[in-house]
């Protein structure tokens, strides 16, 4: 028989999870006391939170544990990169019912220390409590290294808006999901994230952001930077927003992304415009940024549009209306 958290308790399983985790170089008092205590050589902390519902954010039926893990970890990690920090540690609540495997919960530690391995961060403690369903709660820190903060407020007019990351991918796995044709795809994280649909399906279930290039993004000047987590069109409307400006994508070079398989051939079983799925899916959580016209742009970044005078975002000169991305209570 399988053994469910309620049969192994409450320490036994604090105990198991955190024999998972290695601590990191910033980590000097990890799980085990009432806190934690990192370094912060910078004498700034960023630091972010997001929580994940079960049935919200993820399905059990599509997603392992360890998936699960790699994405909570992800979308707060990537968050940091986007302030232009080195992100450092991550604290997860995660609340479970009583009848949930042991063997999900570990596969769920894995995947968070995986995925903290891959950003150079370290779980460094968190909190367990049993509810009617699976909830988690990450909060992610990162070192500035001396650097200022990139913020969403400081584009200027002239500023090239470039992108490090895939965009799409992630929406439209979550596309092939919700028809019915990615649930036997191989969720390996050593699979070939360009492997046809199976590389789509991978994608929703565990990003993969660039943190290194968020650290080499506000190295190269970065006026502002964010992480697109609800659609470029979106996220890049707050920037917009906060700096009072327009900014307009390169309809050429979106298109190009579009049209870059498999996404092309899944849009067209699903009878998708996979150019929708870059402007609005933002799950791939890649980062934007707009960099001085005469920065360096670093590599692995490519070059998707300008910061003009005006306001809002706009597609080759064009509104965007209808282009959106995600709102939780709409």
């Amino acid at each position: 028989m399988t053994a469910t958290l309620r049969d192994l308790g409450e320490f036994e399983l604090i105990r198991a999870i955190t024999a998972r985790f290695a601590l990191g170089q910033d980590v000097l008092v990890g799980p085990g006391d009432d806190a934690a205590v990192l370094s912060a050589p910078d004498a700034r902390v960023v630091v972010t939170t997001d929580l994940l519902l079960e049935g919200r954010h993820f399905r059990r039926d599509w997603s392992s544990g360890v998936d699960v893990g790699h994405k909570a970890a992800a979308q707060n990690l990537a968050d940091v990169a986007a302030m232009g920090a080195r992100p450092t540690g991550l604290f997860v609540g995660f609340a479970a019912p009583g009848d949930l495997t042991v063997d999900w919960a570990l596969a769920l530690a894995d995947g968070l220390a995986a995925e903290c391995a891959r950003a150079g961060a370290t779980v460094a403690g968190g909190d367990i409590s049993s509810a009617d369903s699976i909830m988690l709660g990450v909060t992610a820190l990162g070192d500035l290294e001396g650097r200022a903060p990139v913020l969403r407020s400081g584009a200027r007019p002239g500023d090239v808006v470039v992108l490090a990351g895939s965009l799409g991918r992630a929406e439209a796995g979550l596309a092939l999901l919700t028809a019915g044709l990615g649930h036997d795809a191989d969720a390996d994280a050593d699979a070939d994230a360009d492997a046809g649909w199976t590389g789509l399906v991978t994608a929703h279930r565990r990003p993969r952001p660039p943190y290194p290039l968020g650290p080499a993004l506000a190295a190269a000047g970065a006026h502002a930077m964010c992480d697109v987590s609800d659609g470029l069109v979106q996220d890049l409307g707050h920037i917009a927003t906060a700096s009072g400006v327009r900014i307009d994508l390169d309809l050429g070079g979106l298109t190009a992304l579009a049209a870059a398989e498999p996404l092309p051939s899944a849009a067209a079983e699903l009878g998708a415009d996979p150019l929708d799925w870059v402007l609005t899916g933002g799950e791939d959580h890649a980062l934007v940024a707009c960099l001085p016209p005469a920065a360096a742009i670093p590599g692995g970044c490519e070059r998707i549009g300008l910061v003009l005078p005006g306001t809002g975002v706009t597609l080759a000169g064009r509104p965007t209306a209808g282009r959106g991305g995600w709102n939780h209570f709409r």
